[in-house]
């Protein structure tokens, strides 16, 4: 007799769905075979995450020294002095005694005018002063005269007194004939127009022929003074304290360096003759005045040139490659290597830049890198690396090119 349970087991869709549920769990086990297979080949092949490269710059160390405190300005050269030639009288110009634009020196003729009128004039006065000399002579005689007859009772004392008066009378005009006669010598010497000063004279003004006045407001020529010259400049107002505190520790005057616009090229060296006794309120400026040696004329009235303000000399001062120096919105920096490689950006404070060098008095010590080359690529905490000293020569060319360019 046969089951119900054999007969189900028996039946053939019991196997059918026996045959799809191993087969179904074959695919699912070979599937997660291969997935797991596929997965470990993929992770196996993936790469470890790149680290970030060492950036290669160039760096340079701290060093003290002793440097020159500056401090720098805009200035403009002027004549030390400037003489506008003018005629004290009236006359016709007959001659000039000057070439444009040449050097004249003081005492020097640059124009004469027309002197007969003058010369007529101080005969004149030399004559009354002559005929009231002789009327003084002969009131004199008889005044002696008079005396002795006044002692042998044979004149009066007023005919001696009326002499006596008489003698004086001729003696204040004689003294005003000679003062005339000054006069007139004076007005004729100013015939004669010479320099007054050693300089170098302008474009003339009036050609000879042509009548000049006293009154004429444009003169006949303009004279300036161009050794020495001035050059007048502006610091700011904080500059004023340092400069009194050089001047009372020197009885020497502080040296004053100009240089062209560019600043390559220095003009010329001078002393400061002047700090102004007011500050600009407008401006909040001090004005000041150099003088300057020029004799190859170097300087020129009216020329552009930076200043450079010799303050005091300052040893051990902190100095850095100009080019270390980096401007942010805020202050200024340097990025400061430390013993690990790594880059930091250090705040700092500059005193001066001279001459591809900056001095440092706040932020950075003796000894520490800095870097002066590749800072563009630098972030905070960035590791960094030099070229090796031997890969660059001093034009800063690959060494191994320059040997082969050599060769050839």
């Amino acid at each position: 007799m046969t089951t119900t349970a054999d007969t189900t087991t028996t039946h053939p869709l019991f196997q059918r769905r026996s045959t799809w549920l191993a087969a179904a769990t074959l695919v699912v086990v070979l599937g997660g075979g291969a997935w797991a297979l596929t997965h470990h080949a993929a992770n196996a092949a993936k790469p470890d995450a790149p680290k970030t490269p060492a950036v290669q710059v160039t760096t340079a160390r701290v060093t003290p020294q002793t440097v020159q405190v500056y401090r720098s300005g805009i200035g403009t050269v002027a004549s030390m002095a400037t003489v506008t030639v003018k005629a004290r009288i009236d006359g016709q110009l007959d001659k000039v005694g000057f070439v444009e634009g040449q050097d004249v020196k003081a005492g020097q003729l640059l124009a004469q005018l027309d002197p007969r009128t003058l010369q007529a004039q101080l005969a004149q006065a030399q004559a009354t002063k002559a005929k009231d000399q002789a009327t003084l002579v002969n009131a004199r005689a008889d005044l002696k005269r008079y005396t002795t007859l006044l002692s042998q009772d044979a004149a009066t004392q007023q005919q001696v007194d009326t002499q006596k008066a008489l003698v004086n009378q001729l003696e204040a005009t004689v003294q005003n004939d000679a003062a005339q006669v000054q006069f007139a010598e004076v007005q004729l010497s100013f015939t004669r127009i010479s320099s007054p000063m050693n300089g170098r004279v302008g474009a003339r003004l009036v050609d000879p022929g042509n009548i000049v006045h006293a009154t004429d407001a444009s003169g006949l020529v303009v004279i300036n003074q161009i050794d020495p010259i001035a050059v007048q400049f502006t610091l700011p107002e904080d500059a004023v304290q340092d400069i009194n505190r050089v001047q009372q520790q020197s009885a020497q005057p502080l040296s004053v360096v100009a240089f062209d616009r560019s600043g390559a090229q220095m003009l010329g060296t001078g002393k400061l003759i002047l700090l102004n006794n007011q500050i600009d309120t407008t401006s909040g400026t001090v004005q000041l005045k150099g003088s300057f040696a020029n004799p190859q004329h170097t300087l020129w009235p009216g020329q552009y040139v930076n200043v450079r303000l010799q303050l005091d000399r300052r040893p051990d001062s902190l100095t850095v490659p100009a080019a270390a120096i980096q401007r942010g919105q805020d202050n200024t920096y340097v990025w400061a290597v430390d013993a690990e490689n790594k880059a930091e950006s250090v705040p700092v404070h500059v005193v001066q830049i001279a001459d591809g060098t900056a001095v440092v008095d706040k932020g950075l010590t003796a000894g520490q890198r800095v870097v002066v080359d590749g800072q563009y690529k630098l972030k905070p905490g960035a590791t960094i690396v030099e070229p090796p000293p031997a890969a660059k020569n001093a034009d800063g060319k690959d060494g191994k090119k320059a040997a082969s360019g050599s060769s050839n």
